[in-house]
């Protein structure tokens, strides 16, 4: 891509992500957390560095977390404790290397996000939660 189209891919991400609804942003989270896992796992079973991709997703899963309000959901507490445990297992994979881990906590976040979709879909229409969304983040 030359640099004007970059740029101008950059500004239809940015708008897409700074006008999506919550619902759509939490699926948007899932979906960049997902491809983080995928990553790191690859480059875990490739003996590359994954630490780029570790951090990316512990980021994303502590924003999750903190953007979870516990008084509104009684399912709120044990999704927190999900998002801890899923933070745990990813510094730990991070520290030893540890595609298994990573894989693991791919197992159970990707049921989340099409939860989620489904959420969004059924409050939005089909096409609101059903596909990802390329919010312009590259390896």
């Amino acid at each position: 891509m030359s640099h004007l189209t970059n740029r101008v891919h950059a500004a239809y991400q940015s708008d897409g992500v700074t006008t999506a609804s919550p619902g759509r942003l939490i699926v948007m989270l899932y979906d960049r957390l997902l491809i983080d896992l995928d990553r790191a796992e690859a480059a875990l079973n490739s003996h590359q560095s994954s630490h780029e991709h570790l951090l990316h997703a512990q980021d994303i899963v502590l924003e999750l977390r903190v953007s979870l309000d516990i008084a509104v959901w009684d399912g709120a507490a044990a999704l927190a404790g999900i998002y801890t445990f899923v933070y745990q297992e990813l510094v730990l994979a991070n520290v030893k290397r540890d595609a298994n881990r990573v894989a693991a906590c791919r197992q159970l976040l990707k049921p989340l996000r099409d939860a989620w979709a489904q959420v969004l879909e059924s409050q939005q229409g089909p096409r609101a939660g059903a596909q990802p969304l390329d919010i312009g983040l590259t390896a």
